[in-house]
């Protein structure tokens, strides 16, 4: 595990990032909290089909999984749930699903919800944060052009809306970094109250 992130943050517990995305490791780094790496490797798999409660509960399993090896660190974990009218759209196996995803969002909007835990000796805090993205109205050859890019593959919902995928969204209605991965207004609250001073300000004082 490398230790990331700014210098700023190196005071306070040590922090484990549960992830291998490099857009968390990207973001997380923003909040100059200084941290090291340690992909769970636990399933994504759930029964639930609750999008809220879904992405709570592979959040708090990924943070688990690497709790149990580090029983001194604050384990932050996260995870991503794509839902349009109540269909969950995962991420797509090959080109053509994602085409097919690309074309279910099209002019349409879908809601993305990424559940933050964060782990320290027993304690566990699990929140969910929402956000309403809405696709314009995309031609055939457009889907198709996008698809072929293979920004979508490894991303919930087929798309990435940091790089490529911004020129498929018209609105969105709630926090950026939460679509991105990782909603930085609560994993700022989460992580001062575990003690993880955030931009050098612990919780306790005015803003936190």
């Amino acid at each position: 595990m490398t230790p990331q992130g700014s210098g700023a943050g190196d005071a306070g517990p040590q922090v484990i990032l549960a992830s291998g995305s490099p857009r968390r490791r990207e973001l997380l780094g923003l909040l100059g909290v200084r941290f090291t790496v340690q992909v769970s490797g636990e399933a994504e798999d759930s029964s639930d089909t609750d999008p809220a409660r879904l992405a709570a509960e592979l959040a708090r399993l990924k943070g688990r999984a690497v709790a149990r090896t580090a029983p001194g660190a604050v384990v932050l974990a996260a995870d991503t749930v794509v839902a349009i009218e109540g269909e969950l759209l995962g991420k797509p196996a090959d080109r053509a699903e994602n085409e097919a995803f690309v074309r279910r969002l099209s002019g349409r909007t879908h809601e993305v919800f990424t559940g933050v835990a964060v782990l320290q000796g027993g304690r566990e805090q699990v929140e969910v944060a929402r956000t309403a993205v809405t696709f314009r109205a995309l031609s055939d050859a457009e889907i198709a052009y996008y698809a072929a890019t293979g920004e979508g593959l490894d991303k919930a919902g087929g798309y990435g809306i940091q790089a490529v995928g911004m020129a498929l969204v018209a609105r969105v209605d709630g926090e950026y970094a939460n679509v991105v991965g990782l909603p930085l207004t609560v994993t700022t609250r989460l992580l001062r109250a575990a003690g993880v001073p955030v931009w050098g300000q612990a919780a306790g004082v005015p803003g936190a």
